[in-house]
């Protein structure tokens, strides 16, 4: 009989636990990220970086395309003069060099994103940090990113773009 008042009693304060915080209301929030991360400061040196990277990149690029133009033009030029062995030659070159430019053109665009990832995460971690602080700070359950636009329906939340702004000391 102990035995069952006991098992009893600890259904019962359990079922008062989880109730309690079943009822306990949760608070929803909502911030425009992609807003939030143009306002954020440093976008200028992050371009500047980025577009010099793209530049080096675009120049070794255009030298390796003005090589394979130049080359086959000259083979055009002197096609007619040239033993089989020779065009052979000049032909597996100019191949060669076209499947170069194709793999760095590949490798070139996959570096330009590593390096916007690299450029641009300090950035967005910051930003992320700020938000789940504000977040903490002022009780939300949730926050929402407005940008992506994953939600069909939620009942009203409060935009904390301003909270967020404020502990980045952002205007």
């Amino acid at each position: 009989m102990k035995k069952t008042v006991k098992i009893l009693a600890i259904l019962i304060l359990t079922s008062f636990t989880f109730f309690a915080q079943a009822q306990k209301t949760q608070k929803f929030g909502h911030i425009d990220f992609a807003k939030l991360y143009a306002l954020m400061p440093g976008q200028d040196s992050i371009k500047a970086v980025y577009e010099a990277y793209a530049t080096g990149l675009q120049n070794q690029l255009t030298t390796m395309q003005a090589e394979l133009e130049s080359k086959f033009n000259e083979y055009q030029a002197n096609q007619a003069t040239m033993s089989n062995i020779i065009k052979q030659t000049k032909e597996k070159e100019i191949q060669d060099l076209q499947a170069r430019i194709e793999e760095f053109n590949a490798q070139a665009q996959q570096d330009l994103s590593d390096k916007e990832q690299e450029l641009t995460a300090p950035i967005i971690d910051k930003a992320k940090k700020a938000v789940e602080d504000v977040a903490k700070e002022n009780g939300y359950t949730y926050i929402f990113n407005s940008t992506e636009g994953l939600l069909l329906y939620a009942t009203p939340s409060d935009d904390i773009m301003s909270l967020v702004k404020k502990k980045l000391g952002i205007n």
